[in-house]
């Protein structure tokens, strides 16, 4: 199965972000609206955009019981995907889960974000956590997905450790990806969609490349036909 392509719509302009989204959605299996734009416009903005399957990227990290809140509330507005921290631990994992499953099979696929592709081993260090991002990875992703996460939130560079380690049954989703040539901005840990995708990506992330493109379209089309050519 090729590797599908995630538009990531950053912003709190919400006439922008339907733009974008009207603009790119052809290309793209899921459109991705994550804290920025939900902080801003919250439930009712986001129903705006919900036409198209949608990856809520909101990073829920509390205690269990506020977790399972969080995806108590969001629940009825039906997205394909949402993100949870794994370092929140497993009983938040398993709370969240639990919650979801009383959506029954509209249920959004539960993601735990591993590391955040800005950290590196210096990052991690500096918050006490002992060795370098692909052990981190692997010790959240088996914390994870033992709880219950459907899948993870991963650099590209872990991608191909991660399916060694757990197979081809989770769902593994790659921000930080970067077209050959493009600036990596804020991002550490990055990958072209042609090399995320024969790792074992599921989903790629993509971001600025395509939103800040004089032609979002295009970028996104030129970007999935990478993803048709390495499948």
């Amino acid at each position: 199965m090729p590797t599908g392509l995630i538009a990531a719509l950053d912003t709190t302009d919400a006439a922008q972000a339907q733009r974008w989204a009207n603009a790119v959605a052809p290309h793209c299996g899921l459109l991705k609206l994550g804290l920025e734009f939900f902080l801003a416009h919250g439930a009712e903005g986001l129903r705006g955009i919900t036409q198209r399957p949608i990856f809520l990227d909101l990073k829920l990290h509390d205690i269990p019981n506020t977790a399972a809140g969080g995806v108590r509330a969001v629940l009825p507005l039906r997205p394909a995907m949402l993100t949870l921290h794994a370092s929140g631990g497993a009983a938040m994992i398993g709370a969240a889960r639990k919650e979801a499953e009383k959506a029954g099979a509209e249920r959004p696929i539960l993601l735990a974000v591993t590391v955040l592709t800005s950290m590196d081993t210096e990052a991690l260090h500096s918050i006490g956590v002992a060795g370098g991002p692909r052990q981190q990875v692997l010790r959240l992703a088996r914390l994870a997905l033992d709880a219950g996460a459907d899948g993870l939130v991963c650099s590209a560079q872990e991608v191909a450790m991660l399916r060694d380690a757990l197979g081809d049954g989770p769902t593994l989703v790659v921000p930080g990806i970067r077209p050959a040539g493009a600036d990596i901005g804020d991002q550490s840990r990055v990958m072209t969609p042609t090399d995320a995708a024969r790792a074992g990506a599921s989903w790629i992330v993509v971001g600025r490349p395509i939103t800040q493109a004089s032609n979002p379209a295009q970028a996104a089309a030129a970007i999935a036909a990478e993803l048709g050519a390495a499948a």
